[in-house]
């Protein structure tokens, strides 16, 4: 995600990324969701970032395997993960949803599935299929965090922070989360609480894109456009810095121009995956 600028990656794409999806943004994670390619897991998925480096090559790798045995549950939770890298999220949503009828009870095939229904939209189905890929006794932070980043989605926000609660209790401080988190603050125009969020995250994730883009855009909307611009300059190339800083301005510009100018809601967010 460091070649892609802020304008490339909208809320409603996505945690993953956080996010919800880090997500944050994070996709917001990643996130979201990593655009969203993934809301949930840690910002850090070097698994999702390797594929992504040649996802062509990729996705047909594991189309092939998965056309070989289709019965075989990881090929085709890998083929679904290629074809939400690969951006082809209604094929990912039909191959997942199908792998999950046939293994009923595989939390990794429902998570993917969780995950790609968000990435499509789908966020109420999103949550619901979410809920069953982990469980009380054993619950999993990632998923805590891409189901209130579907939540958020859904408008409902003050619900979305109550599973970002419990994810921190199980993963203190991952940034991830935190991002995920600010944005949540950030949509029900809580600023104060947003960036305090966000530079908390940022702290433990500073090399991270997303924190910083999520950060800068928080810091932009509170007319901290000086220290906001060089957040997201922060490592990397000139050309990119610039393309970031203009899209952050474009966006900014869009809320300022927005009949409700507190309406953050529209504004294009990364969440983290």
């Amino acid at each position: 995600m460091p070649s892609q600028s802020l304008q490339q990656h909208g809320f409603a794409s996505l945690i993953a990324s956080t996010t919800l999806s880090a997500l944050l943004i994070l996709s917001l994670c990643s996130c979201q969701t990593d655009g969203l390619a993934d809301i949930t897991g840690s910002l850090g998925d070097k698994t999702e970032k390797n594929r992504a480096v040649e996802p062509a090559r990729g996705l047909e790798f594991y189309r092939e395997r998965h056309r070989a045995n289709p019965a075989d549950a990881d090929a085709a939770l890998q083929y679904g993960k290629a074809l939400r890298v690969a951006g082809q999220r209604s094929q990912a949503v039909a191959v997942l949803e199908q792998a999950t009828i046939a293994h009923p009870g595989d939390k990794a095939l429902l998570a993917a599935y969780g995950r790609a229904l968000a990435d499509n939209g789908n966020f109420q189905q999103a949550f619901d299929v979410l809920s069953r890929a982990h469980s009380p006794e054993d619950p999993d932070w990632r998923i805590l965090s891409a189901q209130g980043a579907a939540l958020d989605q859904l408008g409902r926000g003050e619900e979305a922070r109550q599973y970002y609660a419990s994810a921190l209790r199980i993963a203190p401080e991952e940034p991830s989360v935190l991002s995920n988190l600010g944005l949540s603050y950030m949509l029900s125009k809580d600023l104060p609480k947003a960036e305090e969020t966000l530079r908390r995250a940022y702290s433990r994730a500073d090399s991270d894109p997303r924190v910083r883009q999520n950060l800068a855009l928080v810091l932009g909307l509170r007319g901290q456009l000086a220290e906001a611009e060089g957040i997201i300059k922060e490592g990397v190339p000139p050309e990119e810095a610039a393309a970031n800083v203009a899209s952050l301005r474009r966006m900014l510009a869009k809320r300022a121009n927005a009949k409700d100018p507190d309406n953050t809601a529209s504004i294009g967010v990364a969440r983290p995956r």
